[in-house]
Order: structure tokens, then sequence, then C-alpha cells
């Protein structure tokens, strides 16, 4: 029988329940990159939605890779005594394990918040100076960031292992490193944003050595046990900048190096890009990268209804389905998914007289006896 949205699977160590994934959402909600109350009550609520797997927030790994003064950091001890007792919170009700995605916002840091226009915040407005591979804006208006010199970038890369210390410290489960959506490591991947003639620009191969000398650097200080994954942007969306036959030369690369899973999105390097938006328009880049590479792939973009992330998964587009704003909109969507393809699925047994008559069985395990 062919995998179902609701089959087990393994991410290195880790086992999970079901092909239910809850991708990171930026909530910018952090103070001095400290997680908030916000946090608890956002991760609490999704850590009894019933998917197997969630992937906290993009996370910086120092200030300056924020993408706004109010993301989630992991960079100092007050950031981590925070996130800490968040997770233990909501440890106590929910063994849903949780991961983070650890990320630089290069040259897309300094910026507002989506509802205040998103837009860069230039240093005399109290923003900060922005770094990248090579001194180019993501647009002409704004100012262009510093170009990295060596020094920087071996700061970045020894910011990214001090994260992950940090993350072995909190007992998450896993770590997914965030090369996509035109975020720094992209930055580097990228001809478009990487215009170096250094040994970290120009060819394919060079374009990537930065990336995967951060993959390197923190697969050696994260626990060998836990799986450790990276977030690509297949494709930017814009002739003659990064594309899927890249991504396969890179995921190959990665998967030489024990990478537990690719989770594959596209877009997000520059506002040139034209993407055809429509139901799972990225899971085509999934399951291309899943054929040519043989890596565990998450599918994204789109995928709200359950029979067909079902499919997706039955078909072999993808080996998990990630959610962010369809689980969002309906924080029990695991549930409801379960309930329409006649699976079971966890929840707390606080909540377990809540299945409607006529839904079955629905939560696993559920028995409540009545006074």
């Amino acid at each position: 029988m062919s995998a179902t949205l609701f089959s087990p699977f393994e991410l290195g160590s880790l086992k999970l329940e079901n092909r239910i994934v809850i991708s990171p959402m930026c909530q910018y909600s952090a103070v001095d990159g400290s997680a908030s109350a916000w946090h608890r009550t956002h991760i609490g609520n999704l850590s009894l939605s019933g998917a197997s797997l969630m992937l906290l927030e993009a996370t910086a790994v120092e200030a300056a890779g924020r993408i706004t003064s109010s993301c989630l950091g992991l960079y100092s001890d007050a950031n981590e005594a925070a996130l800490g007792a968040v997770l233990e919170g909501v440890r106590e009700f929910s063994d849903m394990p949780i991961g983070i995605q650890l990320c630089h916002a290069g040259r897309k840091a300094s910026s507002e918040t989506p509802w205040r226009g998103g837009s860069m915040i230039a240093p005399e407005n109290g923003g900060w100076r922005t770094d990248a591979p090579s001194a180019v804006g993501t647009t002409d208006e704004e100012a262009p960031p510093l170009a990295l010199d060596r020094a920087g970038m071996e700061r970045i890369r020894e910011a990214f292992v001090d994260s992950a210390r940090r993350a072995a410290r909190l007992d998450l489960a896993a770590i997914e490193l965030h090369f996509a959506h035109g975020y720094l490591l992209h930055q580097f991947l990228s001809p478009i944003s990487n215009q170096r003639t250094d040994a970290y620009g120009g060819s394919l191969e060079n374009r990537m050595r930065f990336p995967l000398e951060v993959y390197d650097a923190v697969r050696a200080v994260w626990p060998a046990h836990k799986p450790l994954g990276v977030r690509v942007s297949a494709t930017d969306w814009i002739e003659g900048g990064w594309d899927l036959e890249q991504t396969i030369e890179l995921a190959r690369r990665l998967k030489a190096r024990g990478c537990d899973w690719l989770d594959v999105s596209t877009g997000g390097l520059s506002p040139l890009q034209k993407i055809p938006v429509g139901p799972h328009y990225q899971l085509p880049f999934a399951r291309a990268v899943r054929e040519a590479t043989g890596m565990k792939t998450m599918g994204v973009g789109l995928i709200t209804d359950a029979k067909e992330a079902d499919a997706a998964i039955r078909n072999g587009d993808a080996d998990l389905v990630a959610l962010a704003r369809a689980v969002m909109w309906d924080p029990r969507w695991p549930w409801h998914a379960a309930a329409q393809l006649g699976a079971t699925v966890k929840a707390p047994p606080q909540y377990w007289r809540c299945e409607p008559r006529g839904a079955g069985r629905v939560f696993d395990g559920a028995a409540f006896g009545q006074r």
C-alpha cells in the first residue's frame, strides 16, 4: 500500500506519527530577540494540533540577522532562557517534537513588520546596516548592504554554531537551516545577489561554498542522533537566477553530508520574481528533488485540502507536507483531516469529548467515562 498522510515516518532517529509538519511562521512578537507571552500562546496552541512535528519560526543567529527588530533570536543567554521557559510550559501538556529554523536575514534584515509595510528601516531611523555576499540591494531604492569579508563570514558561521549549541541545550528535536526566501545563505547561492569574485562567488561550486560550510559547522556541534535539514528556494523565478538544476546539485552535496531532509520552497530573493501562484504550485519542485537525489523532502505551497495533501504523499510528490497559513487559519487542521480521511490523531485528553457525533473515533486512544 502506498503511504498516506497519516502513516508514520522517520527523520533520522526522530519518529513521526504522521506526515504533517507545521512550517516555520514568523510572528514578529519577540522583544530583543527573546520569546514573549505571544509565543507561549502561539506555540502552545499549535502543539495540540495533532501534527507530527513543529518547526519554530525563522530564528536569527545574531541581532543583525533579524528580519525585523521584533523577530525571534537565539543568540544570547536571555534569548535562550526566554525560549526555554516557553518550551517548558508547552511540554507540560504536549509531547509533539519541536524543532527550530535557524536563519540570518542578510540584506533583508532591518525591516519593518509586515503590518507596518515591511520596508527597510535606515540606520538613522532606528535600523541597522545589513550584510550580504555583495553590496547589491534588494531594490535600487534601498541602501546597499555591506559586502561581507572573510572575518564577517566567519563571525556569522560561528553564530550559527552558537545558536545550534543553544538549541541542543533546549533539547529541541531538529534544526532546519534557512537557505531560502532571499535570506543570507540564499543570497550566497543566487548569482543575482552574489557577485563576488573570490572563492565564494562566480561558479556554482563557489556560490555553494559558504552555505555548505555553515551546514558542516552546525552538523559538527548538533547531536549526531538529531536530524538536521535545510530549507531551499528551488528557483528564484527570475531568468539567470538560482534554479532547479542548481538546487538538485546542492541537494546532492547535502545528501552526501547526511542531511536528513530538504524543505523545498521557492522565491523570495527579488521583487522581480514572477510566480505562478496556485494550489500546490511548489510540489513539483519537491518531487523533482526527491526523484533526482532520493532525499527526503517536505512539500509546501498552498496545501489546504486534506484529500489533496493525502494524494501528494500517495503520489510521491513529497515525503511530508508542511503547513503554514492553513494551520494558522485552522489550528485543528490535522484533527479535521483525520476525520475526513478516516484516520486517528493524538489530542490532549481534556479535548476528547469534543469529537462531533458521527465523526467516528478521531482521537487516538480516546476513552472518556461519564458519571
